[in-house]
């Protein structure tokens, strides 16, 4: 009757070895392995499962738990977006739309504060463009557009202002619920008709402000 329990014994030993130092590296690895991303991922997560219904708040609002989520899930997605690194999302409207939160969106999330949040605004531009150019545009749903509009909005150039106002304009009178976005549309080209650029960006771009924009930054609201 001993043998066995010397048996168990000698197998319980073994099964109490030390584990292996290279399992918890594996997990660890695993743990930072990225979700891979795609068009309906991205998309779904911006505007989730119902787009067109309603309009988030913590879209346009400074929100740090947010910023977290989106840093935290996205940040290494929109490094490679800068790069051009998702172009093989296709050209379809919904991808070209993915792109554009990508590159204009998330960025302002992830490095609100910094330089660094403008860094695709060009990209999203181009982006933008083409999809419109495209006839893309009207595929979308209306709180969709309202996302490929934005980058002439944040484009420091008056031509691209007067082209996002006539646009979200043509929103408004389809839907008037969003007549804030064409708002915001002419208080945008009102500052950039101005000072031909966005005070608020001064700080963080290293430029000097001037008296004009001093005073015009001293205003409350003048951030957007």
């Amino acid at each position: 009757m001993q043998a066995p329990a010397r048996w168990a014994s000698s197998s319980s030993r073994r099964r109490r070895r030390r584990p292996s130092r290279a399992a918890p590296a594996r997990r660890r690895r695993a743990e930072r392995s990225p979700v891979p991303e795609s068009p309906r991922s991205v998309l779904e997560f911006w505007f989730g499962d119902a787009p067109g219904r309603r309009t988030r708040a913590w879209w346009f609002t400074k929100n740090a738990r947010h910023d977290r989520t989106i840093a935290e899930r996205y940040t290494e997605l929109v490094e490679t977006a800068l790069v051009g690194g998702l172009s093989g999302w296709g050209d379809c409207s919904d991808s070209a739309l993915a792109r554009i939160l990508v590159l204009d969106q998330f960025p302002r999330n992830i490095y609100r504060g910094s330089a660094r949040a403008f860094a695709g605004d060009a990209l999203a531009l181009a982006e933008a463009l083409t999809l419109i150019d495209g006839g893309g545009l009207h595929r979308l749903a209306p709180v969709q557009q309202v996302f490929v509009l934005l980058p002439l909005e944040h484009a420091e150039d008056l031509v691209l202002q007067q082209q996002s106002v006539t646009l979200f304009e043509a929103l408004a009178a389809e839907q008037p619920a969003f007549g804030h976005f064409f708002d915001y549309a002419r208080r945008h080209h009102d500052v950039i008709r101005r000072f031909g650029r966005f005070p608020h960006r001064n700080l963080v771009l290293g430029r000097r402000s001037s008296r004009a924009e001093s005073a015009f930054l001293a205003r409350p609201g003048s951030g957007f």
